[in-house]
């Protein structure tokens, strides 16, 4: 053997070594995550024990709440919506849905089922958006405010939400979100407890194939189909563990755009949601942190695991992956613009933990996967790597993932038991299972894609196909 094919061969050996350690210390963070999540959900039921929400509703000291909704060709799933916002268990409560530039029968839908009335559009425009072509309000319920607006993205949208808006506090959700009936009476607690929270997130659960009635998910069901019911797997691995385990890490760095709440001045102050990205959610969340270790001022954000919302999930791969391409060019979007915090200790943990994990392992995580599929199988062909060293590298890749998955599911089952069949565990179990086999390696190649597009510059949005709730009612 040359000295050239004997370096290639040795480096070929330690790249396989060293991506199965990388692999085995991101599972082992995963771990870390989950224990914390673990301890922050005890100490989260030991708080909110006797505590009576439904007092809440009686109050004169309960925050009025903005609802939020940008709504853009969602004519298929925005009555629903609407409907279960309009019947959130919650006082001084305000709806503002914004329609942005819709091409389909969204305004339609919204005129005929709310029997809108035009209004004259005055108002203090203090963040900058596209023109507003009307404002309209129900004949049915007084505190529903639609805003016909052109084109402008749903950070645009969201903006016209906020010039509008006349609470306190606002609810960003996307108008395809169907929120359970004391979700903002949970959400609004860490506002109540503590001046230094500027926003909370919630968790986000997956629609498709439960029962709608009304606006409302009654009856919890786990999708037969692979493609949805996989992605219930990876949602309560997000949320129910993730999201809150960063709660002892320096709190979270993206709020889902599905269902977060803000204090409306603080988010203002910063100029509103920023139009320049894919990624307006984790953006506003990371700008407002920024903002308060670099003014001094509260940038704290909760995380609660038991207000929930519940959105639709993509059905077919075209759609997926247009999502999860989106997802990765934000992601790397919202890392690029706010650079200077990583390893920089004028940020406390925001710039020593948080932004390290994302920029080390939400960003870098599917780039060393595929650099460390093509290393393996170059490896193989050359007899660099034997075949047992390919196998212990699968099954740790794959078992250590698959174990992480199932612990969340026995998580989820001791902790909030929202599916009550035996059926729908069966089915979670089985999309745990088969996550890894294939799932798991095209979302790899889709992000690597959103890679490339942001590269070449592209920043559309794209679109996703709606079903609907209606075919799905219980």
């Amino acid at each position: 053997m040359t000295d050239a094919a004997k370096f290639i061969f040795d480096f070929l050996l330690l790249s396989n070594w060293l991506f199965l350690a990388y692999f085995l210390l991101v599972n082992s963070f995963y771990l870390l995550l989950l224990l914390s999540a673990t301890w922050e959900m005890r100490q989260h039921n030991l708080a909110i024990r006797g505590e009576m929400r439904w007092r809440i509703l009686g109050s004169r000291l309960a925050p009025q709440i903005s609802i939020l909704a940008p709504a853009h060709n969602e004519a298929a799933t925005v009555r629903d919506s609407v409907q279960s916002l309009l019947t959130l268990y919650y006082p001084n409560l305000e709806v503002v849905l914004v329609n942005d530039g819709s091409t389909d029968e969204t305004m339609a839908v919204l005129a005929r089922e709310f029997e809108l009335v035009s209004i004259h559009p005055i108002y203090r425009q203090q963040v900058r958006t596209k023109p507003v072509r009307g404002l309209y309000v129900s004949r049915i319920y007084p505190n529903l405010l639609v805003v016909n607006k052109e084109n402008g993205g749903k950070a645009d949208a969201l903006n016209a939400g906020l010039n509008l808006a006349t609470s306190k506090l606002v609810c960003a959700i996307d108008a395809d979100t169907l929120v359970e009936p004391d979700a903002l009476q949970r959400m609004v607690r860490p506002f109540l407890m503590s001046d230094e929270v500027v926003a909370a997130g919630g968790t986000i659960r997956i629609a498709n194939g439960s029962g709608v009635e009304g606006g409302r998910v009654v009856a919890p069901r786990v999708p037969r189909r692979p493609l949805a019911g996989i992605q219930v797997v990876e949602y309560l691995r997000a949320f129910v563990v993730g999201r809150l385990g960063w709660a002892n890490f320096g709190d979270n760095l993206v709020i889902s755009g599905a269902f977060g709440l803000f204090l409306r001045e603080a988010v203002i102050a910063i100029g509103g949601y920023e139009k320049e990205t894919v990624g307006e959610d984790m953006e506003i969340v990371a700008r407002l942190r920024r903002h308060g270790y670099e003014k001094g001022t509260p940038c704290r954000v909760a995380f609660l695991p038991d207000p929930v919302a519940w959105t639709e999930a993509p059905e077919t791969w075209r759609d997926l992956a247009s999502q999860r391409d989106r997802w990765y060019r934000g992601l790397a979007e919202v890392l690029w613009r706010h650079r200077r915090l990583f390893f920089n200790p004028r940020y406390g943990a925001l710039g020593m933990v948080v932004y390290p994990y994302f920029l080390c392992i939400e960003l870098l995580a599917p780039i060393v996967e595929a650099l460390g599929f093509v290393a393996l199988t170059v490896g193989l062909a050359a007899q660099a790597v034997d075949q047992h060293f390919a196998i212990l590298l699968f099954l740790a890749a794959y078992g250590y993932g698959l174990i992480l998955s199932v612990i969340t599911l026995l998580f989820e089952e001791v902790c909030f038991r929202r599916y009550n069949r035996m059926r729908d565990r069966c089915l979670l179990l089985a999309w745990a299972l088969l996550e890894n086999l294939g799932y798991r390696q095209l979302t790899v190649l889709w992000r690597l894609r959103g890679l490339a597009k942001l590269l070449l510059g592209g920043h559309e949005w794209g679109a996703m196909e709606r079903r609907g709730f209606e075919q799905q009612r219980a």
